[in-house]
């Protein structure tokens, strides 16, 4: 369900607009992205199951924010095990260099 979530890029512009600055109400989201005002709910809904953004409510507005925690779980998961074998490389590059 993530992958989905992320394979689209008017998601992905959601996303990148609440780590700038999270609270962010449905019709702020909506400025800047070229589809209807449902399209971006349902880019939301989406989003919300995935558990990359959770949206609480406050007085009659619901404000969304980006879960760091799914974010950070990917990069864990998906995204560190790469990391580890090239800055391995690097250093045992740097090994034979030195000698």
């Amino acid at each position: 369900m993530v992958f989905k979530a992320l394979a689209d890029a008017d998601r992905r512009r959601i996303l990148d607009r609440l780590r700038v600055r999270g609270g962010l109400r449905l019709i702020e989201l909506c400025e800047g992205i070229d589809i209807t005002r449902q399209g971006v709910t349902k880019h939301i809904e989406l989003l919300e199951e995935a558990g990359l953004v959770v949206a609480r409510r406050q007085g009659r507005e619901k404000l969304h924010y980006l879960n760091p925690v799914s974010i950070h779980e990917i990069a864990e998961r998906w995204i560190r095990p790469f990391e580890r074998s090239r800055l391995e490389a690097l250093r045992d590059l740097e090994a034979q260099l030195e000698e």
